[in-house]
């Protein structure tokens, strides 16, 4: 099972060739990954993401760090008007990290928030480890069983990266 993630593109988010650059491929993985993972008050929101778990702001007592990222641009993303799919899952819950991963999709006017991947070819795939720490010694933190509960359905396997 995966999230189907919305993410709005932005003009400036385009390079000189008039796709979307290399670096403001990883914001959309940020906005997709902020919108599942962390709890937010915003009115306007429908109904809240089930992983949706972490508290947020500088107040929140814990915060989640980027230990690694690693991505692989398959074809080129032109601008768009229709939000692109984020299709994100965990490939692993350790201890105090999550291993997020993710495929960037053409997308629609609207689709259901879970589900099996959609097929069709990716732009991008990637994978970001983050780790959860605690906000009053950043120090890593293990993971509450309300976090791991709300995590594990959209557990898959983690993505494998074509190497040199």
């Amino acid at each position: 099972m995966r999230l189907h993630v919305p993410v709005t593109l932005r003009w400036g988010d385009l390079d000189a060739y008039q796709h979307v650059n290399n670096v403001e491929m990883f914001r959309l993985l940020e906005d997709a990954r902020i919108t599942v993972l962390w709890r937010h008050d915003d009115a306007e929101i429908d109904e809240a993401w089930p992983t949706a778990v972490l508290d947020t702001g500088p107040t929140a007592p814990s915060h989640t760090l980027v230990a690694r990222q690693e991505i692989e641009y398959l074809r080129p993303l032109a601008f768009t008007r229709t939000p692109v799919r984020v299709e994100l899952w965990i490939g692993r819950i350790g201890g105090a990290s999550l291993e997020v991963c993710y495929e960037v999709h053409d997308g629609a006017s609207r689709f259901e928030r879970t589900g099996p991947t959609s097929g069709g070819a990716a732009y991008a795939k990637a994978s970001t480890t983050i780790v959860v720490v605690d906000a009053a010694t950043g120090s890593p933190r293990r993971l509450s069983a309300e976090e791991r509960a709300a995590w594990e359905p959209f557990v898959e396997e983690p993505l494998s990266f074509r190497r040199r």
